[in-house]
């Protein structure tokens, strides 16, 4: 079986944000991103060695297979996550919905301001993550939270905004309070990135 290794992104690492600072990134990114990635090579490892996970002894109540396989989700989703997260941060923000995009928004959220108004709601009330989402099996734009990097995902989506709302993003600067952070967070939202990857969509 072939280990399928990931790296971390370094070039993804955003500097000099608006009310987040340097300090905030570098434990983000540095303890809990690349702490994703390095558990999720681990997985890999132990899942090649079929020795240590059995697939004979596999169970659903409990097996090592079982564990490994929770946990490649929870870690390759924290990988994943992140790095969409980092990518679509820059200092003070950048550019507007496409012409395109915004159409969408509107036919959906009335307004982009409604839309931002939606994700920051959203960001409150989940515990792990805020995303607006292209839903490609009904052909529109959803609002939705995570509680943890693999619960409460929607299938056949394309992130386009990825707002991490765990205490972790935002516990140096505004200790327990999360809407200064949310603030901040679309403060420097690059709007570039978000249009790009929504363009890939309909290539």
């Amino acid at each position: 079986m072939n280990i399928k290794k990931i790296e971390p992104k370094e070039y993804l690492k955003p500097q000099g944000l608006v009310g987040i600072s340097d300090q905030q990134i570098e434990i983000h990114f540095e303890a809990h991103y690349k702490g994703y990635v390095a558990k999720y090579n681990e997985i890999q490892e132990k899942l090649a060695s079929f020795d240590f996970a059995d697939r004979n002894k596999a169970n659903q109540n409990y097996s090592e297979y079982r564990a490994l396989k929770v946990e490649e989700s929870f870690n390759y989703m924290g990988v994943v996550l992140h790095e969409l997260y980092f990518e679509n941060l820059t200092k003070g923000g950048r550019g507007k919905p496409s012409g395109k995009l915004e159409k969408v928004i509107i036919e959906i959220f009335g307004s982009v301001e409604n839309c931002i108004n939606e994700i920051k709601a959203t960001g409150i009330a989940c515990r792990g993550w805020s995303l607006l989402s292209y839903d490609l099996y009904n052909k529109k734009l959803v609002v939705n939270g995570l509680d943890a990097h693999n619960q409460l995902g929607m299938v056949m989506t394309v992130p386009l905004i990825v707002l991490d709302v765990y205490e972790h993003a935002y516990y140096i600067d505004q200790k327990n309070k999360r809407p200064p952070y949310i603030d901040a967070f679309f403060q420097n939202l690059d709007w570039k990135v978000v249009n790009r990857r929504f363009d890939k969509i309909f290539v």
